[in-house]
């Protein structure tokens, strides 16, 4: 995400083709404007055809058992029909906007309409099938969609790899003039900062009763031009080749300024966008409520139960269920290999506390010498985690040699699904913190109780054991209030990845 999400939610005041996605200031930049999204939405528009046509082609052959480059007149129909649902397949990922430059490169809803738009294609076949009865194989269909919907699924990721290669080098993203007070302007710059894939990129900012001249240090990002105040808005696009504008407040132009500056903003071709100071709220949780003129938006309340806390439960057996039966050798041979090399057992039981506080006892295969908990105290001053609630040390002398294996690809995480299955955990989450970690715990920072915690999380794809304490906390409260199951499921597709690459894990 979801994406992680974007830490400053920022709401679009003028329907435009700009992307709304933010991105790390850069020293060299390449700010191509429309350009590089036309060029993008082709190369997007480009994949989805060939992944399209190759899954209704591979289906066929399946089925029909012979080279859809046969001329007889079963292959003929059967390639009409899979033309005509190919095309059908294709307008409605246009229709969904699963293109539009405001969602991709990074974040959930580019795959969500994807998602949707294949769910919908489905829908539209069946009604099709239903009123013309075509003589047509069921089994044809059943390979053809989800072939298609994962191999849609890894080409927008191929080209979101390739769009990423770019926007590092300061290409392919959107210029940015950044609009208000001295503090809010740095947590927006600072947030950009850390959502750097969403592709904009802050060139310059204007302050409220501040003229041009100087700089405005930005910490972790570095000094930008101050090109003036809200009033000198279009001398500072002109100055710094801006594309877009971000409003951090409004107050200090009032209602008729921002109309006006948006009129303006429009006659020059440059996109206006307005962050309403919220942090951490994720977009599915913000309605825009017209009224009375005013544009308010309504946030959603967090859901912790409901119909989707039951999703949520179905995907963890699933998942659990899955992941068990085929890790199962891997699980024999660890356990083996565990017993060979060091005196103990095989599991290690460690208490952690979950949902609502409530203490349980999480499995893990061990990977440290049999009495590594007495040693934690003598070992205390090695901690290398900020604000001391952690305790993590990168080269741990209490780690076995077949214990660091383990810990790398994470395979002694893989008994946790035990505790999925028993209720303990769930499959995403926040971090399990120790007893001792939870009553260090401030008020906010319980927030992280209110759900299940989880054998991965937006803390593990961002980072692992090499993230501050406070990042680790941001993550996780983000995670709470902004769960849903296409975030668990984007999650849970990029674990995969970062436990291959054995990122931060030590």
């Amino acid at each position: 995400m979801q994406q992680t999400k974007v830490d400053a939610q920022v709401t679009l005041v003028r329907e435009t083709e700009a992307p709304i996605a933010l991105v790390s200031a850069a020293p060299a930049r390449d700010h191509d404007g429309l350009q590089w999204q036309r060029r993008y939405g082709l190369a997007l528009l480009i994949t989805d055809v060939v992944v399209v046509g190759a899954a209704m082609a591979c289906a066929q052959m399946v089925r029909l058992g012979r080279p859809v480059t046969d001329f007889d007149p079963l292959t003929k129909y059967f390639g009409l029909l899979s033309v005509i649902f190919g095309l059908i397949w294709l307008g409605l990922l246009t229709a969904y906007r699963s293109r539009s430059p405001r969602i991709v490169g990074a974040g959930i809803e580019e795959y969500r309409r994807v998602l949707s738009a294949t769910l919908a294609t489905i829908g539209v076949v069946a009604v099709t099938l239903m009123i013309f009865r075509p003589e047509y194989a069921r089994g044809y269909l059943a390979l053809a969609f989800p072939l298609g919907l994962v191999f849609l699924v890894l080409g927008r990721a191929a080209c979101r790899r390739v769009l990423g290669w770019y926007r590092k080098r300061g290409q392919c993203v959107n210029a940015v003039v950044a609009v208000g007070n001295a503090a809010a302007v740095r947590s927006l710059v600072q947030s950009l900062d850390r959502a750097w894939g969403y592709g904009y990129s802050v060139v310059g900012v204007c302050l409220t009763g501040r003229v041009g001249g100087g700089t405005l240090d930005v910490p972790g990002v570095g000094p930008l031009p101050i090109l003036g105040d809200e009033h000198q808005v279009e001398e500072a696009i002109a100055k710094a080749n801006a594309d877009t504008v971000a409003l951090t407040t409004t107050e200090h132009l009032g209602p008729e300024g921002v109309r006006e500056l948006s009129w303006d903003l429009d006659r020059l071709g440059v996109d206006l966008v307005v962050s309403p100071g919220m942090v951490d709220v994720a977009g599915p949780r913000l309605t825009m409520r017209p009224v009375a003129g005013l544009n308010l938006i309504h946030v959603e309340k967090p859901q912790y139960s409901g119909t989707t806390k039951v999703q949520k439960r179905a995907f963890d057996i699933f998942v659990s269920l899955s992941v068990l039966t085929a890790a199962f050798p891997l699980l024999l041979v660890s356990a083996i290999a565990i017993k060979l090399t060091s005196r103990g057992s095989i599991f290690y039981m460690s208490e952690r506390i979950g949902l609502d506080g409530k203490p349980f006892q999480m499995i893990k295969l061990r990977t440290m010498v049999e009495n590594a908990d007495k040693l934690v105290a003598s070992l205390a001053d090695m901690n290398e985690m900020d604000g001391g609630v952690l305790f993590k040390i990168r080269r741990d002398p209490r780690v076995t040699a077949v214990g660091r294996i383990l810990r790398r690809y994470s395979i002694d995480e893989l008994p946790q699904f035990i505790n999925v299955l028993r209720k303990d955990m769930s499959v995403v989450g926040p971090r399990p913190p120790l007893p001792c970690e939870a009553d260090a715990y401030t008020d906010q920072v319980r927030r992280r109780l209110l759900v299940l915690p989880g054998i991965t999380g937006l803390w593990q794809v961002s980072g692992r054991a090499d993230l501050s304490w406070d990042d680790s906390v941001r993550l996780d409260l983000s995670y709470v209030e902004n769960w849903s199951i296409s975030g668990d499921l984007l999650i849970a597709i990029k674990t995969v990845r970062t436990v291959l690459g054995g990122t931060g894990a030590y």
